[in-house]
């Protein structure tokens, strides 16, 4: 950071390798084979880093934004303007008249499993908020105003927002976990007081209704009126998602000592039940936190990598340095492809990761966890 000086910590190797593994292969791979030419990017590319033939989902278009948007402030020497201009084009296109972003027809999107019609509103608001920062064009913002407009149908009347609207159950953390993120993107680039209220309506549902007192954990599904499923199958935690509402809790400016507790609590109870004795982030736990999946994803790992980070820096603690570091180590070993710039996506418990193409959605994470280390060292 200009102006600042650099930090070494335990992480600092490992974020090397990452920061030039992100701009010597993956941003190149992506915008040379990732993006279409006839618009926006194509959702997945296979082990030799060529296409694969399947509709293109609205979420990649507004990543690939942000993606490309992060990449010029890293200092990508590629066509950033180009790249990130491509994926907001993309984006736009895929607005309806009533003024929702959906993926085309066939490319998902629409089901109430946490990642359907709100979610994909959540990442169009990241996507516009890159295309102002890149472009400094006040359409932009305009277009993100009246999104939110539109968002007020789908808000819950104790917080939050319900996955479709007049839909009482069931309610989801993650599409309003992204919001946060958004909301808060807004409010560092507008002078508007609508994206800081936002923001931190989203903060006052975390800490008031998603967070368990109990436990310092946070689950994924929740009856009417923010409550615990009656189904104690649908109790299950994400460790990857007690990282990233920690780090934007963190990372939240409005944050006070009561708010940075509980994101710091969040990252503890992650950091004790959610990773493996390989040093991997295992996919989902159960109520009382123990094992329901230990499987691995790739975006966990890059969540783990930011929180503990930001939560070292803050603190000083050099136990959450040494996790940072660690986690570094198990991205890296989703990274090992035969094409440079692709990754593996799951990892089963026995330690054996999946041969499927790379899903583009990924790089925001990669993207996300390196801009961070980079932004501490």
């Amino acid at each position: 950071m200009s102006g600042t000086k650099a930090i070494a910590h335990p992480a600092s190797a490992a974020a090397a390798r990452l920061h030039r593994w992100f701009m010597h292969h993956a941003l190149p791979t992506w915008w040379s084979a990732g993006a279409d030419p006839s618009g926006g990017y194509f959702d997945k590319l296979d082990e030799a880093g060529a296409p694969v033939d399947a509709p293109k989902r609205f979420r990649v278009q507004a990543r690939q934004a942000h993606v490309y948007m992060l990449a010029a402030r890293l200092g990508w020497s590629g066509p950033t303007r180009k790249a990130a201009r491509h994926a907001l084009d993309g984006m736009l296109a895929l607005r309806g008249d009533d003024g929702l972003y959906r993926s085309p027809a066939g490319a998902g999107g629409e089901a109430l499993d946490g990642m359907g019609l709100l979610y994909d509103q959540a990442f169009a608001l990241l996507g516009l908020a890159a295309g102002r920062a890149r472009f400094d064009e006040a359409a932009l913002e305009a277009d993100a105003l009246a999104l939110a407009q539109r968002l007020e149908r789908f808000e819950h009347p104790l917080g939050g927002y319900a996955e479709a609207e007049g839909l009482a159950a069931p309610l989801f953390a993650n599409p309003n976990m992204h919001l946060f993120e958004s909301f808060q993107a807004w409010s560092r680039l507008s002078r508007d007081p609508l994206w800081t209220r936002l923001a931190a309506g989203q903060a006052r549902l975390a800490l008031e209704r998603l967070i368990d007192p109990a436990t310092g954990a946070l689950g994924e599904k929740f009856a009417a009126d923010w409550l615990k499923p009656a189904n104690p199958a649908d109790r299950y935690v994400w460790p990857g998602h007690l990282y990233e509402w920690g780090f934007l809790l963190l990372d939240w400016p409005e944050a006070d000592a009561a708010s940075r507790a509980a994101a710091l609590k969040l990252i503890e109870v992650a950091e004790r039940r959610g990773v493996d004795a390989d040093g991997f982030v295992i996919f989902a736990l159960d109520e009382r936190l123990a094992p329901l999946d230990r499987g691995a994803r790739l975006w966990a790992q890059t969540e783990r990598i930011r929180a503990c980070a930001r939560a070292a820096a803050l603190t000083g603690d050099g136990a959450l340095w040494q996790a940072a570091a660690q986690a570094c180590g198990a991205l890296e070993a989703f990274l090992q492809t035969p094409t440079p710039g692709l990754w593996r996506d799951w990892r089963d418990e026995a330690g054996a990761f999946r041969q499927e193409p790379a899903p583009a959605s990924s790089l925001y994470h990669i993207a996300g966890a390196i801009a961070e280390v980079a932004r501490l060292a």
